[in-house]
């Protein structure tokens, strides 16, 4: 790693913008100088963290011994600081979703790009280990050429915070949550998306969704469900995959659940018909104890450069950044098809060969 140290100022110190602040406090090369809010409690917050405090965002952009800006403001506003911190030759991390429209990103690429600055979004669940864990199983073709694959988080407490019901700030859980499943799902699987078809949840009565299913088919074969929900007080597993030779599944974010596979090569007895309801199956009857076996799912080696290593690293042209801007855009461009799809109630055939054009950077 490098020996120098870099001077970052938080912008927006809500809930992520100070959880940045004690992310950054055991990283060796990077050091919080300061934060900027536009609100007095915050202010107050970082002064008690012992951080000094700028009175604008003019004042940061003006300090020529800031190297980096971590934008945690609302998602609305993330655009206009991206791009002024962009112009004032700062490296620009932000938070998710980066923007709420793709334009507005391609501005900010378009602005990195001019300005030969960095400029990465803290997409940070492409580390949790569930996701490492069911894409190991897809890697390594653990239950083989996987078909089939359901992503899911749920909770039964409606929509939290205030901003997140707004639509004018990019309220709502396909903004939310969908960014990084959708992420997730489009970093693992390596094809092009061939049909969306998607329906958006407004139970709670707010003006943004509280919840939604996607439905997504890629070129390579592979089907799959992205859901969340806000109004879910059962919980379905968090992956769920189905390959060739087997069944994985992951009930949680602390690695529960199991691997089932088919036993090759092994004489087996038939299906005997079982009762279900008022009549009997043969389809249905669970398999014999020689037909399959059940293992543990994969431990999953930690080898991937950590995020703000990574973006260190970036600056210092030293490595590709793990989330790269094109990948982002990607799953905004999704992300507006999914709610296209919602509001017509149609499927949208070639999502990537209509979204090649509009790629403009």
């Amino acid at each position: 790693m490098t020996n120098r140290n870099y001077h970052l100022v938080i912008v927006g110190y809500g809930g992520m913008g100070s959880y940045h602040g004690k992310l950054l406090k055991e990283n060796q090369n990077i050091n919080v100088v300061g934060t900027y809010d536009i609100l007095e409690e915050r202010r107050a917050a970082s002064l008690a963290d012992g951080y000094k405090v700028y009175e604008s965002l003019a004042a940061v952009l003006a300090d020529d011994s800031v190297d980096f800006v971590l934008i945690a403001t609302p998602n609305d506003v993330h655009k206009e600081i991206a791009v002024a911190a962009l112009n004032a030759k700062k490296h620009v991390i932000c938070e998710k979703p980066v923007t709420i429209y793709s334009e507005e990103l391609i501005e900010i690429m378009q602005a990195a790009k001019m300005n030969d600055r960095a400029f990465i979004v803290h997409q940070n669940r492409r580390w949790d280990e569930d996701f490492l864990t069911i894409k190991k199983v897809y890697d390594e073709l653990i239950i083989g050429d996987v078909f089939h694959i359901e992503s899911r988080v749920q909770g039964a407490n409606g929509i939290p915070g205030d901003w997140r019901h707004q639509k004018a700030y990019g309220g709502g859980m396909l903004l939310d949550w969908g960014v990084h499943l959708l992420d997730q799902l489009l970093f693992m699987i390596d094809s092009k998306i061939t049909s969306v078809y998607a329906n958006l949840s407004y139970i709670l009565g707010n003006e943004v969704d509280d919840g939604f299913q996607v439905f997504i088919t890629f070129e390579n074969g592979i089907n799959s469900l992205v859901e969340v929900g806000t109004t879910n007080f059962i919980q379905l597993p968090r992956w769920y995959a189905k390959g060739t030779t087997g069944t994985a599944v992951i009930h949680d974010w602390d690695i529960n659940g199991k691997i089932v596979t088919q036993n090759r090569g092994v004489e087996v007895e038939a299906p005997k018909p079982i009762k279900a309801g008022q009549g009997l199956t043969k389809t249905m009857a669970p398999p014999s104890e020689k037909a399959v076996s059940t293992s543990d799912l994969p431990k999953v080696d930690k080898t991937m450069e950590s995020f703000y290593d990574n973006v260190i690293s970036v600056v210092e042209g030293k490595a590709e950044p793990i989330i790269k801007n094109e990948e982002v855009l990607r799953v905004l461009q999704l992300m507006e098809t999914i709610f296209k799809s919602a509001e017509t109630n149609e499927v949208v055939k070639d999502f990537d060969r209509v979204m090649d054009g509009k790629i403009l950077f």
